[in-house]
């Protein structure tokens, strides 16, 4: 088939500080590189050149972003996707055209980069070949990308590839010696027994394998996928061990299974939850009975499922679809557990090795195809944010460790640290109480896949995770890359959501998530699950790519797709869904009775056909004989460290500083069930440790979440960086208010065996977590993942290099909440006289090493922290909860890396309140009982403590980072606090350390200021201003990098201003209850009157009839859930429609008063926000017809949020009195901006605003594309606005990062002349409650002031 291929050349792809952040790089490969520009150009395929109106068509969609006003000569490198791939830009742009009617079969992107080169005066300069080469190596991801030099070369990308033939590897002719060399050749991971067992195997079936089976076997039977190390016989120093690692782990739920459904069996595990107010709209009554269908409450319970998973091994080699895809893949785990569920809140972390060189310290270089460390955290969380935004999953919590060292012992010197990175992705869910387990299905039933096509990514993927880093052949690495596409994802979703809530009727019987070995692991765990056998057509998978072998199609580890099986008689019904989604799906096989595995490929030889028992029946025995490794190490030697240099090192250090950077790229609020996320307080500071969702929009139960992780430790000490890692992640989850009992652990293992002494110690740690702490703790570990290849080898010029991991458990804690109203969080009291209390686990017993005060200096130490005695742990939690039941903690915020002093500076930034820390009786060295307990430092004799001792002393009670907790209470409660923390067994250790200086302090020392006094002397000293500035550094320095450096400057002058007065609430009236009277300015000191007294609700007599409204949905819309159940709360019937039901007919906008198009990312966002969502109402003529009608009535209103105020921006030309309405384009900082951020409301004829004229109050903010742009559309002068960006103070600004996308005047919501119609940025639907902000100073019971939109619309219609 010939295709035609149509050039569209586009828009400016470069900014101009994205110019300047590349000059100098480029101008290393040659210094007379003047400048550099770029264009996109877009390429359509189709049948035969376009007409002239399809043209017009084509050339009006491609039109988007700034016009290229750059050169158009010069060296000229042309970057595509990989040749042989189809980029997820492709496949959304191909599906907005093929939505838009326009006949083509596929559209792909190019960028053009054009060089400046400076001329001499009597020569010319040129580039030769190889800094071409350079230039284009510095301008393109080489995993995802493919640079040339000219543009025809990337017509590749259209020419079809020829697949190769399936092949067989001749085990009957050359035996074991054949299977080994394809085990090397094709990278398959095979151990020495396996290959033994596929040479027996086959050699009694009587035929050679295929490829296809052999790449199956490889995946299947991975140490990724099977555990063989956790599941091996150990004999440690000649001694047989009792039980396996795994046999460890289950111990801890064997001994507390309470409140667990699901454990070990399934994507994610189950604890009990709650009965909640389920709110959902179905759209599958019968087969074909698909509608538009109101949103209606239940009263349901909900589990909650959890999991937590690592792809580390994706995002060494490529960090931004390697972290994307690990987030995909764990969504994918949390929505295709028991017979369907459904995500609800995620979390990510990072350890790398050193981001910057330290002086004085040689680099040890690293492998060239690997990403370096700032690559990573450059790259990878925007990948990992990318997929949770836009697939609707906010992410609300999070870790990220730098640890790089060069450990000496007397045994020998280890370079520990993480050139494989650990990039963790997990989080929480919801599964019905009806579908947490999966029916073992019947022979007969339809094996199906659901979700995107096969391409030819991830090959050998789960094989290539279990090999160390480095020692895989570099096109191996290239294999395993993968790409995400969250849209699609989120499209399977739906169709996922719309099974399960069914209930009985749900037409899944069983579901599982494609991931590692791709369709050939998913598809044989389903039927195996059910103990059947299974016949599977090659030619019925899905494939978006030419050219591909029958191994790569069954083995390819494609994301974004589900196996799931059905009843024969579903299928009509199951089609009907997809098909309103627009989710592709196929059925794929049939499940057999006979325990056999088939792939057949009409006229062709089969590529598999092999007994179940053959490919999952080799049990892993793996045993593994290790020995110990004892090292001793040199003590930790202060001498003459400054104290004032100490605390700047430590809070700059990256695992210490703030983690803003990673935190504003990630949407929080999505779904409207947030509750606490990491920023706090009127400031947002990135302080909170634990996240808490709502288990519904109603009331107060609710679900926690942490992380814990020590691993340097393990450096040292493994098992006690294990019992610190469980006890840190109890520690943040305390900030909840948790029960013990309810407490479930996941935990992910890594290592790197094979190493000396890393076995031995991993096993240890395993038997230390869970054979003693766990138990005595009374918690369990359900779920957890490993990865045991945790190093990183290969050749320079000075030899051998090789990197390795400590031995790294990163623990992520779950509980339920009965009420999530008395959780706590690091902000001080910035007003009463208050007391800080330190509660040490350590027992003052101050081991410092591999602490981050060691590592500035550049040492290890000899004694690691510890959890000594478990009791503790439990006699906290109980004390913590004690004290908060009787309202007596302020403040709460566990001691951690950087020990007493990060902790304390970190309260002290979120409260903007001074603090004076007093370390004496920290220093004391007696038992701290026999001592005197007065807590003044005057009154001890320290006459025989000498000097140097005491600030050793000083720095170890300061930096130290053991266990414990700091509690702000009243002073004037202080004594009763104590009494209650004696009560537990916990005062021996407990200390007053210090006290809060509010400004209304009659004394002034100490204002604004961190103070550590010893002596009665003030031994440190420093404004607040200035350490927030040191502890904000590292955000600020990648943020430079990564986005736009003047928005980065200005966010980091502002981190800390004493001039800034913090978010706050400005109710200038109290609207008609209250005869319109004003009142008084709510400062963000003050606790409100109950908001829900300024609230006009409808009357009831116009709540007698619920209006219809229509929810719009577009494939990759997200918020159409919290939208539709404010409108609900306000009195109308809120439909769900979606694109494709107005697209056939089977909804009408004529049959709806109102409409609203919901936030999210339509298309990926490709495109330009919300373009393609409005072409293709536009290019469609009934749409655009029947769109027109609802506007030009006048007794109908719309709102369009976030995307789609985009896209009603987009539809200006159509809705009466929005002609002079901007385009919605990217934000200023060229960054995705999810922030709490202030607003007011102005005058305007906006129904949704009546009487809220100069209302100032936080919002929900969460886009890409949000600056309102009136360079090629609209009248900045005409436009009506109805809501705009304040400052903390309250005046308009421009400034960010309080306007988060620069947005002219502030402008984020526009209206018509008549008020029916609004466009606005941020997400009110989000915060309709008060308990669902991240800050507010409001009745937490009650909604908040935005629910006054929704009864004003109500109002409106009568």
């Amino acid at each position: 088939m010939t295709v035609h291929i149509t050039q569209f050349e586009g828009s400016n792809a470069l900014s101009s500080f994205r110019v300047q952040q590349l000059l100098p790089a480029l101008q290393g490969v040659h210094d007379k590189i003047a400048s550099i520009s770029a264009r996109f150009v877009h390429l359509v395929a189709g049948d035969s050149a376009p007409d002239a109106a399809l043209n017009a068509q084509l050339a009006a969609l491609l039109t988007y972003g700034d016009p290229y006003t750059e050169p158009t000569d010069g060296p000229l490198i042309v970057v595509s996707p990989r040749l042989g791939t189809v980029s997820p830009w492709a496949s959304k742009a191909t599906d907005i055209a093929h939505n838009c009617g326009l006949a083509v079969h596929r559209i792909e992107r190019l960028v053009e980069y054009r060089l400046t080169l400076k001329h001499g005066l009597l020569s010319k300069t040129a580039l030769t070949a190889e800094q071409l080469e350079q230039v284009a190596a510095l301008l393109h991801d080489r995993m995802t990308e493919s640079a040339m030099l000219e543009r025809a070369q990337a017509l590749g990308l259209f020419t079809a590839l020829q697949a190769a033939p399936m092949d067989h590897v001749d085990v009957l002719g050359g035996g074991k010696a054949a299977l080994e060399s394809a085990n090397r050749d094709w990278g398959l991971a095979l151990a020495a027994d396996e290959i033994d067992y596929l040479v027996n195997a086959f050699t009694l079936l009587g035929r050679n394998p295929t490829d296809v089976e052999l790449m199956m076997f490889a995946q299947a039977n991975s140490e990724h996928c099977r555990h063989k190390i956790f599941n091996a016989q150990f004999t440690i120093d000649g001694v047989a061990q009792d039980q396996s690692m795994f046999g460890m782990i289950r111990h801890t739920h064997q001994t507390n299974p309470q409140h667990m459904l699901v454990a070990y069996s399934d994507n994610a595990s189950v604890m009990e939850g709650v009965v909640v107010e389920r709110f959902v709209a179905k759209s599958a009554a019968s087969p074909r009975g698909i509608s538009a269908a109101s949103y209606e409450k239940h009263s349901e319970t909900n589990h909650i499922l959890m999991k937590v998973e690592t792809h580390n091994h994706p995002t060494a080699i490529s960090p931004f679809p390697g972290a994307s895809t690990g987030a995909g893949g764990e969504i994918r785990d949390e929505g295709a557990t028991g017979r369907g569920s459904k995500p609800k809140a995620g979390l990510t972390g990072f350890t790398v090795s050193k981001l910057w060189p330290t002086p004085g310290v040689d680099d040890f270089g690293k492998p060239e195809h690997i990403a370096s460390p700032l690559q990573i955290m450059t790259e990878g969380p925007l990948g990992g944010a990318a997929f949770n935004n836009e697939f609707g999953r906010p992410n609300l919590l999070g870790y990220f460790r730098e640890y790089e060292q060069s450990v000496a012992s007397d045994l020998d010197t280890v370079q520990r640290g993480y050139h494989k990175p650990i990039m963790i992705a997990g989080g929480l869910g919801v599964i019905d109480s009806t579908q947490t387990h999966k029916i073992e299905f019947p022979a007969g039933s339809l094996l199906i896949q659901l979700g995107g096509p096969g391409m030819r990514i991830g090959m050998g993927g789960s094989a290539a995770s279990s090999m160390a880093t480095g020692a895989n052949a570099a096109h191996l690495d290239f294999d395993s890359v993968q790409r995400g596409n969250p849209e699609i994802e989120r499209r399977a979703q739906e169709v996922i959501n719309q099974c399960w809530i069914q209930g009985s009727e749900n037409p899944i019987l069983a579901i599982h998530d494609v991931g590692a070995g791709g369709l050939s692991n998913a598809f044989p765990e389903l039927t195996n699950d059910a103990g059947r056998g299974a016949r599977f057509d090659l030619r019925a998978v899905k494939l978006e790519e030419s050219g591909m072998a029958p191994k790569e199609i069954w083995c390819n580890e494609s994301q974004e797709r589900y196996v799931l099986a059905i009843a024969p008689e579903s299928l009509e019904q199951f089609q009907a869904l997809c098909e309103r989604e627009r989710c592709p799906f196929a059925v794929i096989g049939v499940a057999t009775e006979e325990r056999q595995l088939q792939l057949v490929d009409e006229g062709a030889e089969s590529p598999v056909d092999m007994p179940m028992n053959v490919l999952l029946g080799k049990p892993p025995k793996m045993h593994r004989d290790v020995k110990t490794v004892a090292r001793q190490f040199k003590p930790l030697d202060l001498t003459g460290v400054d104290l004032q240099k100490a605390v700047i090192d430590v809070l700059a250090h990256p695992t210490v500083a703030s983690k803003r950077f990673l935190i504003t790229i990630g949407d929080r609020t999505v779904g409207g069930l947030t509750h606490r996320d990491q920023m706090v307080g009127p400031w947002q500071v990135p302080v909170a440790d634990c996240a808490v969702t709502l288990a519904d929009f109603k009331g107060f139960a609710g679900e926690a979440m942490s992380m814990g992780e020590r691993t340097p430790l393990a450096a040292l000490d493994a098992p006690a960086s294990g019992r610190m890692a469980v006890a840190e992640a109890i520690t943040n989850l305390l900030a909840a208010p948790i029960e013990l009992g309810r407490v479930k652990l996941s935990a992910n293992w890594m290592a790197a065996c094979g190493e000396p002494g890393e076995d031995a110690a991993l096993y240890a740690t395993v038997k230390a977590v869970g054979l003693e702490l766990c138990p005595a703790l009374g918690v369990s570990i359900p779920v957890g993942k490993d990865s045991l290849s945790m190093r990183t080898q290969w050749k320079d010029e000075k030899g051998d290099k090789k990197v390795t991991s400590p031995v790294s458990l990163i623990v992520s804690g779950f509980a339920t909440l009965q009420d999530v109203r008395g959780t706590l969080t690091p902000q001080l009291n910035a007003t009463d006289d208050t007391t800080l209390v330190l509660v040490d686990l350590g027992h003052g017993k101050n081991r410092m090493a591999t602490s981050i005060l060691a590592q500035t200096l550049n040492q290890v130490g000899d004694t690691v922290p510890d959890l000594d005695n478990a009791q503790d742990l439990v006699n906290l939690v109980n004390a913590v909860n004690a004290l908060r039941a009787q309202g007596k903690i302020l403040a709460y915020h566990d001691r951690s890396d950087g020990g007493l002093l990060a902790t304390v500076a970190e309260m002290a930034f979120a409260g903007r309140v001074g603090v004076s820390l007093n370390v004496d009786m920290l220093v004391t060295e007696g038992d701290g009982i026999s001592d005197s307990r007065m807590d003044v430092g005057d009154s001890k004799n320290w006459a025989g403590q000498v000097g140097a001792r005491r600030e050793e002393l000083t720095l170890k009670a300061l930096f130290n980072e053991e266990l414990g907790v700091v509690l702000q209470v009243r002073t004037a409660q202080r004594s009763e606090v104590m009494q209650t923390l004696r009560e537990h067994g916990l005062s021996a250790h407990s200390h007053f350390i210090g006290k809060t200086r509010p400004a209304s302090s009659e004394i002034d020392a100490g204002k604004n200021e961190l103070q550590v006094w010893r002596d009665a002397k003030a031994i440190f000293k420093a404004p607040l201003v200035d350490l927030h500035q040191v502890w904000d550094a590292v955000s600020w320095k990648i943020c430079q990098q990564r986005d736009n450096p003047a928005c980065a400057d200005a966010e980091h002058t502002a981190a800390g201003a004493l001039a800034d007065p913090g978010l706050h609430i400005h109710l200038p009236q109290a609207g008609n209850l209250k005869g319109n009277q004003p009142v008084a300015l709510v400062e963000f000191t003050q606790v409100a009157t109950k908001s829900v007294a300024y609230l006009t609700p409808a009357s009831p007599a116009l709540l007698l009839s619920r209006p219809r409204v229509a929810v719009l949905r577009e494939q990759g819309v997200n918020s159409h859930v919290e939208m539709a159940y404010a409108f609900t709360e306000a009195g109308f019937e809120a439909f769900d429609v979606h694109m494709t039901d107005l697209q056939t007919g089977r909804a009408n906008l004529a049959d709806f008063k109102g409409v609203v198009a919901c936030g999210g990312f339509s298309y990926g966002d490709t495109l330009g926000a919300g373009i393609g969502w409005a072409r293709s109402i536009t290019f469609n003529p009934k749409l655009a017809e029947q769109f027109k009608a609802f506007f030009g009535r006048t007794d109908t209103f719309g709102l369009g949020v976030c995307n789609g105020c985009q896209m009603f921006a987009e539809l200006a030309d159509i809705i009466p009195g929005a002609q002079d309405w901007p385009r919605f384009t990217t934000n200023q900082s060229e960054r995705f901006e999810a922030r709490l951020s202030m607003v007011e409301v102005l005058d305007s004829p906006s129904l949704f605003f009546k009487d809220l004229a100069g209302m100032r109050l936080p919002i929900a903010v969460a886009h890409g594309e949000g600056y309102a742009n009136f360079k090629y559309r609209g009248n900045a002068a005409k436009a009506i606005a109805a809501m705009r960006f304040t400052d903390n103070a309250g005046a308009a600004t421009e400034a960010y990062p309080f306007n988060p996308n620069g947005s002219p005047g502030g402008l984020t919501a526009v209206t018509t002349a008549d008020g029916r119609f609004t466009a606005m940025m941020p997400h009110p639907e989000r915060v309709f409650r008060n308990i669902q902000m991240s800050w507010n100073d409001l009745d937490a019971d009650a909604h908040s002031q935005w629910m006054q939109l929704w009864h004003n619309a109500r109002r409106w219609v009568g």
